[in-house]
């Protein structure tokens, strides 16, 4: 530890956004970066505490303290080597990974925890910047052949770790680009999609092999993919959304989230649409239905359209601010959270439940809404109450973002006869392999929908499961 006072002496500093009337204008990051000299004031701050909680926090067990001195001693090269011992991808976490690491930093007792998440970005920038980042193609191959479906951050931690191992892999993906949800569901202005493509360069140089447009169980059958490979690893992701089968389900005008947020990543990459497929917040209102971080993508793309207004509405009561008796720390809080979105506008409600959509000419035009209280049983449970309080709310876009319930199963999964657990999460046993043989599970296709954090975890682990397995 460079300066053991220095977490008296110097507060956290966080780079910040944007100003909101520049950046709601267009779809760049909206996050700034600190100087070099207050990243490395910030680092500083670092304890190197007897017991890292933060690193116990941590799926991919990043060894926090360890970069934080090395930063603070300018020693980026070796800042680097050690991010990427255990994180493939720490541009991606560095963005949108929501810091399970800061909330039990034991700085966080004093609610004035390290800026881990954005010195991790820092480092991975400054390396790109400097060279330190360049492909490192194994030197021997071992003759067996790698099917990774699916390039999200599960799949692609997979492939990168398989590969270096000197497998063959080839990653499928059933969309016209690679990088998932990476890549379509997350919006530019909180990742620019050419931090993807930088990572993706670097990969191809390594020797993985990329195949998007390509949906396996139909333009690659099932019997190709057992046959010609000696693993198949499934890191399809969670993609069957929560639906609200309420009345006036129906109506035009009423969409899932990724519809929107998938269709504005696309835009920006060039795709066009026609008037009518165009789905555009330009001066409606629109109701966001789910109060988690894709709804706020949909507010944050809203208002970038120039929506009339925005309401963000929640089933769940509104979470204390600040601190949580019933999540201390270390644990993460369940506080408040106001993200950049959030800050440029629209109005957030909660403990609502949607009753009806209310239509007009086969169009929504409202959503009719009920006030709910939450009240524990006598085991402790919570259970909602309608309260009988309803009301209407103006809206002629509905989005909903009320999260995934599990992969997809028509078509490969089912294809393959997988076993799927009660939630409808395919199963694995402690090898992370399913019910069909060589065929083996990581990520949200295995766990249901979860941070991007962890699918990188479970990617690493995956890789060196089926390392295992093709080396007996």
């Amino acid at each position: 530890m460079g300066n053991p006072k220095a977490f008296i002496t110097i507060h956290r500093q966080e780079a910040g956004y944007r100003p909101v009337h520049e950046r709601i204008t267009d779809f760049g990051e909206v996050e700034q970066t600190l100087n070099r000299y207050d990243r490395q004031r910030q680092a500083s701050r670092c304890m190197d505490c007897g017991v890292p909680f933060c690193h116990w926090a941590c799926p991919l067990g990043n060894k926090i303290p360890e970069w934080q001195d090395l930063i603070y001693k300018g020693r980026w090269k070796e800042a680097v080597e050690s991010l990427h011992a255990t994180n493939n991808f720490p541009e991606f976490t560095g963005r949108i990974c929501p810091e399970l690491c800061e909330k039990s930093c034991v700085l966080n007792i004093q609610q004035d925890p390290l800026t881990c998440r954005e010195n991790e970005c820092s480092i991975i920038e400054h390396a790109f910047e400097e060279g330190y980042v360049t492909a490192n193609p194994p030197l021997h191959r071992t003759g067996k052949k790698v099917a990774v479906v699916g390039s999200g951050p599960a799949g692609l931690a997979t492939a990168a770790q398989l590969n270096k191992k000197g497998h063959t892999v080839t990653v499928f993906e059933k969309d016209e680009t690679i990088g998932g949800l990476l890549r379509l569901g997350i919006p530019d202005f909180k990742l620019n999609k050419g931090i993807i493509d930088r990572r993706l360069d670097l990969l191809r140089e390594e020797g993985i092999l990329f195949s998007p447009n390509t949906t396996v169980g139909k333009d690659i059958t099932k019997e190709q993919l057992l046959s010609e490979y000696d693993a198949v690893c499934l890191t399809t992701g969670a993609g069957a959304p929560r639906d609200l089968p309420i009345p006036g389900r129906e109506l035009k005008g009423i969409h899932f989230a990724l519809e929107l947020l998938q269709q504005q990543n696309r835009v920006i990459a060039g795709t066009e649409f026609s008037k009518e497929e165009l789905i555009s917040a330009k001066g409606k209102h629109v109701l966001v239905i789910g109060g988690g971080d894709t709804g706020s993508d949909c507010v944050g793309t809203s208002i970038r359209h120039g929506a009339a207004s925005i309401t963000q509405i929640e089933i769940l009561p509104k979470p204390p601010v600040g601190l949580n008796p019933d999540t201390p720390w270390p644990y993460y809080p369940n506080v408040l959270k106001t993200s950049s979105s959030h800050k440029e506008g629209g109005e957030r409600r909660w403990s609502l439940t949607s009753k009806q959509f209310i239509g007009e000419e086969g169009k929504v035009c409202a959503v009719e809404v009920e006030e709910v209280i939450w009240d524990k049983d006598e085991t402790g449970r919570w259970i909602m109450k309608e309260t009988g309080k309803k009301e209407v709310i103006k809206a002629d876009l509905v989005l909903l973002a009320l999260g995934f319930v599990h992969p997809v199963h028509t078509g490969l999964l089912d294809d393959l006869n997988l076993s799927y657990d009660a939630r409808g999460n395919v199963s694995v046993n402690k090898d992370q392999m399913t019910t069909c043989e060589k065929v083996f599970g990581a990520g949200d296709t295995i766990t249901g929908a979860s941070l991007v954090v962890r699918a990188i975890a479970s990617g690493r682990s995956l890789a060196e499961k089926v390392h295992a397995y093709l080396s007996v």
